[in-house]
């Protein structure tokens, strides 16, 4: 298996934590966003898209973080399941891993700064404030749905990490980075220490990444 990253993607920062969590070691080849790497052609060839991540496994390229994690949970056994069995609660965690990969988290994708830069001359107080209009009541519904199973232990769906955790952590990270106020949100601050217990978070973490600047 052949990844292709960034050390401040929060998408590929997911799968990291979800290769830590299965044991496995892919190779890894930095694409570096900032300098527009993801749109050269080669690059393209593999993710049309030119977005990261992607995953090559044999003649296949695996993209979409959350695509690629289920892959991996489906086809290596070892390690944690990603995903319950339970078919209602596997579906809570798929809705609360949707509700940062598909509504929260794309608004403040890189191009998405960057065209609020180039086309309305954003600066960045324009662009925290932007990220913050959507990632405060994205996080505060989140919080809302981690409460539900709050009895069932650590983790946002019980005692072991899930897909919705390792979504979380991420865009925790993000609304950190665009001084998003979440001190209130407690469930949320309470799963995030259960994740920096376990090595598999810790070593996912961007400033650990062989790419990290």
């Amino acid at each position: 298996m052949i990844f292709y990253g960034y050390f401040r993607s929060s998408a590929a920062w997911r799968c990291r934590i979800a290769f830590n969590l299965k044991g496995v070691e892919p190779e890894f080849r930095p694409v570096h966003l900032r300098r527009k790497e993801q749109s050269q052609p080669d690059y393209l060839n593999l993710n049309p898209q030119g977005l990261v991540p992607a995953l090559v496994v044999g003649d296949h390229t695996l993209t979409q973080s959350l695509a690629i994690i289920e892959w991996l949970d489906e086809t290596i056994s070892q390690g944690p399941p990603l995903l319950p069995e339970d078919t209602i609660l596997r579906a809570e965690v798929r809705a609360f891993a949707l509700a940062i990969a598909a509504d929260i988290h794309p608004l403040q994708n890189l191009r998405v700064l960057n065209y609020l830069e180039q086309t309305y001359g954003a600066d960045q107080a324009a662009k925290d404030a932007w990220c913050a209009a959507w990632l405060r009541p994205g996080l505060e519904a989140c919080e809302k749905l981690a409460e539900r199973h709050a009895d069932k232990g650590a983790f946002a769906f019980g005692d072991a990490p899930t897909l919705a955790d390792i979504c979380l952590i991420p865009q925790l990270a993000s609304a950190d980075r665009f001084n998003v106020d979440i001190s209130d949100l407690t469930r949320l601050a309470s799963i995030r220490e259960a994740c920096n217990r376990l090595e598999a978070f810790r070593k996912a973490a961007p400033n650990a990444q062989p790419d990290a600047e």
